[in-house]
């Protein structure tokens, strides 16, 4: 897959909503839905940096993308709902979802956490993906092929000291994938998986390994090919999959 050759419509007229769309992976994965015919849906928590994923959007020419700001560290319910309404109101489909946000505190031995930033981590890296996801799922069911694709981590599916609450939060997300997979097989145009990036240059690996030489790390544009196989229809038939770049 990662050699995989995306052909330059291969998401158009889909629309997909990409969750931390502001920065690293999520941003650049915006761009590249967007470059491949798609109307991205940009999430984050800070507008500016989504104004500034969108006006690159627009500048390239590409479909006109939509903002929708949301802190998945305080969203409840209805906020998820409300979300997946206005989807609707305004673009009238839904496609895809990349679950991309995350939360990370500090490489921490356990018995030196607090209970505060268990639950925080595990709202929006594990919680949220779910909510969203089950908000969606009427969205999703009504399209002709739609793919949710997780960004899970290296940590999540082999756990090791110091990762704490990261770790246990993306390895929920791991068997989420599979359970949405098999409750969701009745319906052949919906698939969900779970993409491992491994070691790349992004705001996030930066505070756990500082000392690490970027020169030596892949790019997150070095991963949008399979992202691009897991969200198109060449991937139709591959679902509750844990894939490792």
């Amino acid at each position: 897959m990662e050699n995989y050759q995306a052909p330059a419509d291969l998401l158009a007229g889909r629309v997909i909503l990409v969750t931390g769309a502001g920065q690293g992976i999520g941003r650049i994965a915006a761009l590249t839905f967007a470059a491949h015919g798609a109307t991205v849906i940009l999430h984050g928590r800070k507008v500016q940096k989504l104004e500034a994923v969108y006006d690159e959007i627009e500048k390239s020419g590409h479909p006109q993308p939509a903002i929708f700001p949301l802190d998945l560290e305080k969203a409840e319910g209805k906020d998820f709902a409300g979300l997946v309404q206005a989807v609707f109101d305004q673009l009238g489909r839904l496609d895809g979802i990349l679950h991309n946000a995350a939360h990370f505190t500090s490489m921490t031995p356990l018995e030196h956490h607090n209970l505060e930033s268990w639950l925080t981590t595990l709202r929006v890296n594990l919680m949220a993906p779910f909510a969203l996801t089950q908000a969606c799922l009427p969205l999703l069911k009504k399209a002709p092929d739609a793919s949710i694709v997780v960004t899970a981590e290296t940590h999540g599916h082999t756990p090791s000291a110091y990762w704490g609450p990261y770790a246990v939060s993306k390895c929920g997300l791991e068997a989420m994938v599979t359970i949405w997979a098999q409750e969701l097989e009745i319906y052949p145009n919906l698939r969900i998986n779970a993409l491992i990036p491994g070691p790349v240059d992004s705001p996030l690996r930066l505070r756990t390994h500082p000392a690490e030489l970027k020169d030596t790390m892949r790019k997150p544009e070095d991963l949008m090919s399979t992202y691009l196989y897991l969200m198109g229809g060449d991937s139709a038939g591959t679902t509750g999959q844990v894939l490792a770049c």
